[in-house]
């Protein structure tokens, strides 16, 4: 059992160290990321789209090198339990997702996926060992065609100094920083 050059063992100890804990949707996405780079040819220079916030992206940022940071990873919240690796070039690629039918047959792995159970009441060992032993028997895969408006790189373009706290930020904000235009994220 193996998660790309990972046995699941060190790949567990990855997420904890990372994400702080052993995440389901880490460890499941690991499997998820896992099926989609061997379904994706190889040598291709290939880019992610998550449908989801919650702990997914961090599944594919430990394990491709695609990451919020560098652009290569979009998250465009749908909801889902998905993601997609595509081809940058031509926007052909794989997604994969946690099969609503295909949990049934795991019952601690459904009762987290549906949240049928607090999660102070779920049992982890027994929920990561069914992980573990379903694999990617619990996912599904499609072949895709991302839409190009989605593949867009955000740039900074032109930078200013603020005349109100005299810091850096992109002058397409306008005038002023978003800071000192009212979006105060601090009081």
């Amino acid at each position: 059992m193996r998660i790309l050059e990972h046995t699941f063992e060190e790949y567990l100890e990855i997420v904890r160290k990372f994400h702080g804990a052993e995440a389901p949707g880490v460890l499941i996405g690991g499997f998820m990321v896992d099926v989609a780079v061997r379904n994706l040819p190889e040598g291709i220079f290939y880019e992610a789209i998550c449908e989801t916030r919650s702990c997914l992206p961090d599944a594919i940022q430990l394990l491709t090198p695609c990451t919020i940071g560098n652009n290569r990873l979009k998250i465009i919240h749908s909801g889902r339990f998905a993601v997609a690796l595509y081809d940058k070039q031509h926007y052909e690629g794989v997604r994969v997702f946690l099969d609503a039918e295909k949990v049934k047959a795991w019952p601690e792995i459904k009762a987290w996926y549906f949240k049928l159970k607090p999660k102070k009441e779920q049992d982890r060992g027994e929920l990561t060992r069914q992980i573990k032993e379903a694999g990617e028997s619990v996912l599904s895969i499609q072949n895709v065609y991302v839409q190009p408006q989605f593949t867009v790189k955000w740039h900074k373009g032109k930078i200013a100094v603020c005349p109100g706290c005299r810091e850096a930020y992109p002058a397409e904000d306008g005038e002023m920083c978003l800071a000192c235009q009212g979006c105060a994220l601090y009081v």
